[in-house]
């Protein structure tokens, strides 16, 4: 009767489509946000050009969650989300070095 199925030769199919989706929610690094949360670097992120190409015109941006926002409603009531204070409490902490990182592999 019926046996095990299975797809063919299709691996190398849609290659390009799972490269997308693996970059479609892309989000940015724990050091990439810690070097953003500098004082001299928030003062470059919070007064950006517009931007028609992004939400709510770049406008609207959270720094420790490297997000745009629609309006100041939406960009407030983040603030308040429990999303929002995990990761400003992990944009906060130090990040590792490389030279933390061959001292534990030793």
């Amino acid at each position: 009767m019926g046996g095990i199925y299975r797809r063919k030769g299709n691996s190398a199919k849609n290659k390009q489509h799972h490269r997308m989706l693996k970059t479609k929610s892309y989000i940015r690094a724990n050091d990439q946000i810690h070097d953003d949360i500098k004082p001299e670097n928030i003062q470059k992120w919070q007064n950006q050009p517009i931007d028609e190409t992004l939400p709510g015109l770049g406008q609207y941006y959270c720094v420790s969650c490297a997000r745009y926002f629609v309006n100041e409603e939406s960009i407030k009531k983040h603030q308040v989300s429990k999303q929002h204070k995990k990761q400003e409490k992990r944009a906060k902490e130090k990040p590792y070095t490389h030279m933390e990182a061959e001292q534990a592999g030793k």
